[in-house]
């Protein structure tokens, strides 16, 4: 899994390729962390190029949104397709994460 950092309109963007398992899904959580360090509250993950996502990999994006809520900040999610969004439907998340198809829609929701 390789996670790549942008700004735009001083919203973080992540974007994340690979699968998100067991075995990397802290290093999302590390990222976020570090983000919150940073005073960085407002995050977009794009999830376009990820195949593959378990549940601890969901586990830290609950973790880590309920971490930015405590700054009044918030995490939004976008390019969910295929089986990732099985999973998220499945597991009824579509409802819990706030889930965009495109980057611009996600960054203006935070405005």
């Amino acid at each position: 899994m390789e996670i790549t950092r942008r700004e735009k309109d001083k919203i973080v963007v992540l974007d994340i390729n690979g699968e998100i398992d067991l075995y990397n899904a802290p290093e999302i959580k590390d990222v976020i962390a570090k983000l919150i360090e940073e005073q960085k509250y407002c995050i977009v993950i794009n999830l376009e190029k990820v195949s593959y996502i378990d549940s601890s990999g969901i586990g830290a994006l609950i973790s880590s949104l309920s971490n930015l809520k405590k700054y009044q900040g918030g995490l939004k999610i976008i390019n969910v397709a295929g089986s990732v969004r099985k999973v998220f439907e499945l597991t009824k998340l579509t409802s819990f994460f706030e889930i965009f198809d495109s980057e611009d829609e996600a960054v203006s929701a935070f405005k």
